[in-house]
């Protein structure tokens, strides 16, 4: 039998069935689940210091375990230095079982090791469907080595 990520199991067998309970969905198809997850890391400094996005993409594949794109500004904008085509950030994103794994550390191991955490706001939906959180330290994940990092991003 292959391996099923635990989130995975715990949406697929309680989950989704108690939403199909609750809302009276007539097709198994209604019931909502997540599709993908985006992680974006903007990196400011890559203007100036180019080797600070290698850096952030690196700490962006130990987190996820996939490798980030490379993110290029759109436009030129003179007060940020700054040109068309730069990179300025990398993006990962997440589907099926490295989804879930990634989703299931974020709530049990990295969300927790916040420092002052006051829980999820509800503002942080989109109207469409969509979560945006935000990230202050990426040296909540437990795949970042404290004492190898720079400068917290």
């Amino acid at each position: 039998m292959d391996y099923v990520p635990r989130l995975k199991n715990i949406y697929q067998e309680k989950v989704a069935s108690a939403l199909h309970d609750k809302f009276k969905y007539k097709n198994v198809m209604q019931i909502p689940k997540i599709e993908k997850i985006v992680i974006n890391m903007g990196v400011g400094e890559a203007t100036q210091e180019p080797k600070t996005l290698e850096w952030a993409a690196n700490d962006l594949m130990a987190i996820t375990g996939q490798k980030p794109s490379i993110r290029r500004a759109k436009k030129a904008i003179s007060n940020f230095k700054l040109r068309a085509g730069m990179a300025i950030g990398c993006k990962v994103t997440l589907r099926r079982e490295r989804m879930f794994e990634f989703l299931d550390r974020l709530i049990s191991i990295a969300i927790p090791r916040i420092r002052d955490f006051r829980g999820m706001p509800d503002k942080s939906f989109d109207g469409h469907g969509n979560y945006t959180i935000g990230i202050r330290e990426h040296i909540i994940f437990p795949e970042i080595d404290y004492d190898k990092v720079e400068k917290v991003r």
